[in-house]
């Protein structure tokens, strides 16, 4: 299987601000004071819209779908919270801790993929779990290793241990499970989602081994790492408050292989990194500094691959 794909699903907001459902465990979102809800949303707007150009000026299949005025989906620019795809032409839905953002999820945008000629065959739908307060918040809780059948999850409210395995089973993945922790005012809190905290890219693997706390835990999961010829690249707990770990790899045009991520995240790494990084894949950077602000997420949880197949 592989582990980057050219094309990516991205939700333009219409309604973009901090979402109060969400800030109970995301330590990351910010209000921004003296902005007025309207002026926060086309501030979105304009970095969503400079991003996708970016995107696609280096050959990105960017399908974009605008979001709904009704119902209100203040966190709708993120959508690989809800869904993924899959090579055999699989689809997963997944249940969401917020209940604002469960109204995300939109069986249109499955239909407009499908009128651009991916293949849709089955839908594994995971959202019934919310009805018991389990919840799996697609490839936020999910960071995959398509191409050697890994997936990384790092436990939280919002990705389940128990559901976590059934994905793993039902998707023919290997499991590695872990905590990871940040500090907040001075306490050790679990990291909400597992993207914040590492990334995997085809032969590297960018990730904040200090929020594991569980020596083993660490091992474990860098030995993994370590196991299927990942270089990694190490970051610190300051780094990853800029989204240096929200990163994404991309295929362009001819294939050539792009690593997307902030502004803020670009400026937070050092000469070394960037030139470990460099070696892997260009870097692709933008500024996201409202998003990340008020949404508490940052460019890889903008971009909901697909690797569906095509007709």
């Amino acid at each position: 299987m592989k582990q980057t794909t050219n094309s990516i699903l991205m939700i333009r907001p219409v309604a973009f601000r901090m979402n109060e459902q969400t800030a109970v465990n995301n330590y990351y979102q910010k209000v921004i004071e003296g902005l007025l809800p309207a002026t926060v949303n086309a501030k979105a707007q304009q970095e969503f819209d400079a991003f996708v150009e970016k995107l696609r000026a280096v050959g990105v299949d960017v399908t974009v779908v605008d979001d709904t005025s009704n119902p209100d989906t203040p966190d709708s620019i993120f959508p690989n919270n809800w869904v993924s795809f899959h090579e055999n032409g699989d689809v997963a839905l997944y249940p969401m801790f917020a209940e604002n953002r469960r109204e995300e999820r939109r069986e249109d945008i499955l239909d407009i993929l499908e009128d651009k000629g991916f293949v849709i065959s089955n839908i594994m739908d995971y959202t019934s779990a919310e009805e018991d307060g389990f919840f799996l918040e697609g490839t936020g809780s999910l960071v995959l290793d398509r191409a050697n059948s890994k997936a990384y999850c790092a436990l939280s409210p919002r990705a389940d241990e128990e559901l976590f395995i059934e994905f793993c089973e039902d998707f023919d993945y290997a499991p590695v499970i872990f905590e990871a922790f940040q500090t907040v005012d001075s306490e050790r809190k679990l990291i909400y989602h597992t993207n914040v905290m590492m990334c995997l890219g085809e032969t590297f693997a960018v990730i904040c081994s200090d929020c594991i706390d569980d020596k083993k835990e660490r091992k474990m999961v860098l030995d993994n790492l370590k196991e299927n010829g990942k270089e990694i690249i190490l970051i610190t707990e300051a780094q990853m408050n800029n989204f240096v770990g929200n990163m994404l790899e991309v295929r362009g045009a001819n294939e050539k292989r792009y690593l997307v991520m902030s502004a803020a995240a670009h400026q937070s790494l050092t000469p070394k990194q960037i030139e470990q990084l460099e070696k892997h894949a260009e870097i692709l950077s933008s500024s996201l500094d409202t998003i990340e602000a008020c949404g508490g997420g940052s460019a890889r949880c903008m971009m909901a691959e697909i690797f569906l197949p095509r007709n």
